[in-house]
């Protein structure tokens, strides 16, 4: 753990989800020495998590755990040969991410300013929401915002990603607008950029129990998160002409194959295209 702490520089979030996912073989191998622990014994352990019925998706981070622990233990000299180089990881179904239409976002990021006026609680809502949608940021990006992470003047934001790398994104007139008008708003003095009721700096989970509640109020269709004005920024530039490494560099993502999941078009974009293109359209 101080290994992926310290020389990995990974986040804290990321660093209790592989203390879990060790936890959780240890339990499967008892006292077993760790030299004795083979490709058989890490065969059974995948049996056993398929037997739970897990998601390939989770069975592949839990992959992912083990093969950055044995790698280091071989690494380390703790021990003579991998065990865990020839196990394959379970095949990924590549599903759509769920996105918003414009007018889906105009009309939940409006609900909050309907439902709520011009108290600091609504405002903070509604620049949440603006927020999310004109950067595109991971909830735990937004959440960790500083007041001065934001440069009013420039139009850009500086993010701490996964990682903890940092990076500049910018933001849009109307998002800065929506804070600008919180903070004049807001009595308590802070560095953190979102507070809670209390005064404290707001959590993930407030984050998204504010999202869900407008998602609510605006009548916006299911499978809608949070994480949706993600996947919706990334269609909706893509759709509006932007570059895959451009949209790319605004996401964060490590791997350009992240982002090709929002290379889909909406079927409006694609019957759009056929008409103009097709010569018997």
């Amino acid at each position: 753990m101080r290994y992926l702490e310290i020389e990995k520089n990974y986040s804290a979030h990321t660093i209790l989800n592989y203390r879990l996912d060790l936890e959780d073989f240890r339990r499967f191998v008892g006292e077993a020495d760790i030299e004795k622990i083979d490709y058989l014994a890490l065969r059974k352990y995948l049996a056993k998590l398929k037997e739970k019925n897990l998601s390939a998706r989770t069975v592949n981070r839990r992959l992912s755990g083990l093969r950055s622990f044995f790698k280091f233990l071989t690494r380390e000299g703790y021990l003579k040969s991998n065990p865990i180089l020839s196990i394959l990881s379970p095949k990924i179904d590549k599903h759509l991410p769920h996105f918003l239409t414009e007018e889906e976002v105009s009309r939940l990021i409006e609900s909050a300013f309907a439902k709520n006026d011009q108290d600091a609680q609504g405002l903070r809502n509604r620049a949440i929401l603006e927020t999310f949608y004109s950067t595109g940021i991971r909830i735990s990006e937004l959440v960790g915002l500083a007041v001065e992470d934001v440069d009013f003047i420039g139009g850009i934001v500086k993010v701490r990603g996964k990682g903890k790398k940092e990076r500049v994104v910018p933001i849009g007139e109307i998002a800065m607008q929506a804070i600008r008008k919180y903070l004049e708003k807001r009595k308590r003095q802070s560095q953190a950029l979102f507070l809670n009721k209390r005064g404290q700096r707001i959590s993930s989970r407030g984050v998204r129990n504010i999202v869900m509640k407008y998602i609510k109020a605006a009548g916006v269709k299911q499978g809608v998160s949070a994480h949706t004005f993600r996947h919706s920024f990334a269609t909706h530039l893509l759709n509006r002409g932007a570059d895959l490494r451009t949209v790319q560099e605004l996401l964060g993502h490590a791997n350009l194959s992240t982002t090709q999941i929002y290379t889909h078009l909406t079927t409006e974009k694609l019957k759009s295209v056929y008409d103009k293109a097709h010569p018997r359209a």
